[in-house]
């Protein structure tokens, strides 16, 4: 860093997560140069910073733009999560700081929200009972639950104890793998086609990322196993309304793509409830 900044550079082009943003913005601090534009590139699993575009190609995008002079420079949140209250079901963000970076609501992600309704709890219940019902009316329907509270929430209504940040899987209202990861995906998934498989996504709140962002286990290999007809996005209404569009990210451009194409994806929102909402270009 300092090499960098003695070398008077424009604006730091990085890669990584919130915990490298951290590091920069330390560096900066102490050379008292907390004026010099951000724009990260995201490359780690913990990204709530507004500092970071919303995929690689964005940042590529972004980049662009800057140094053409199209774009303004506007503050944004470095954001800190405690990971370890996450895992016990609080959500315990602050702020650490605020940076400059180039202001692009379409390339840049913003810093994530929480979203809470005094209706939540009701909600809820009435996705969990819909899960439900999808379950015992397809006997033997492989059930692969994605990260987040949401998900876990609607678990836990059912009777099952999901991991908050790790994938789980069920069959009729039983787990039957927990904190999975990819190759343990893949071999659930292995000759399970006549039982059929519902994977359910919950939106990251305020960045709308559907695939990406925390869901690494997701990998392009198991997201084709189980089928982009097989998704269901599921979120609150509360949620919904921080969100006018799903972003996708799996790393693989060729399954993004074919996503992108059906330009909209379903989104269950309620019991017997479900949205279809736009997927971001």
């Amino acid at each position: 860093m300092s090499e960098l900044l003695d070398a008077n550079i424009d604006l730091l082009f990085y890669a990584g997560g919130d915990g490298t943003t951290r590091d920069i913005v330390a560096a900066l601090e102490q050379d008292e140069r907390t004026d010099l534009p951000l724009v990260g590139v995201p490359t780690g699993v913990k990204m709530h910073s507004g500092c970071f575009a919303a995929t690689p190609r964005a940042a590529a995008e972004v980049l662009a733009a800057w140094l053409a002079g199209d774009l303004m420079l506007a503050s944004t949140e470095v954001m800190d999560l405690d990971e370890e209250a996450y895992r016990e079901g609080e959500w315990k963000v602050r702020m650490y700081a605020e940076v400059q970076t180039p202001s692009s609501p379409r390339w840049m992600q913003g810093a994530k929200m929480r979203v809470a309704a005094a209706e939540e709890e009701e909600v809820l219940e009435g996705l969990a009972a819909h899960i439900g019902e999808l379950a015992t009316e397809n006997e033997g329907l492989l059930i692969i639950w994605g990260s987040g509270g949401t998900l876990r929430e609607i678990a836990k209504n059912l009777g099952m104890q999901t991991t908050l940040l790790g994938i789980d899987a069920s069959r009729d209202g039983v787990l039957v793998g927990r904190d999975l990861n990819e190759d343990g995906l893949l071999e659930l998934l292995d000759g399970n086609e006549s039982a059929g498989v519902l994977l359910l996504l919950s939106p990251m709140g305020g960045q709308g990322f559907l695939i990406g962002r925390g869901n690494l286990q997701l990998s392009p290999e198991v997201l084709s196993a189980v089928g982009v007809d097989n998704i269901l996005g599921v979120a609150t209404p509360g949620k919904l309304a921080i969100l006018s569009e799903l972003r996708i990210d799996s790393g693989d451009s060729v399954l993004d793509a074919d996503i992108r194409e059906r330009r909209y994806l379903r989104v269950l929102q309620g019991y017997r409830t479900t949205r279809l909402i736009k997927v971001a270009e």
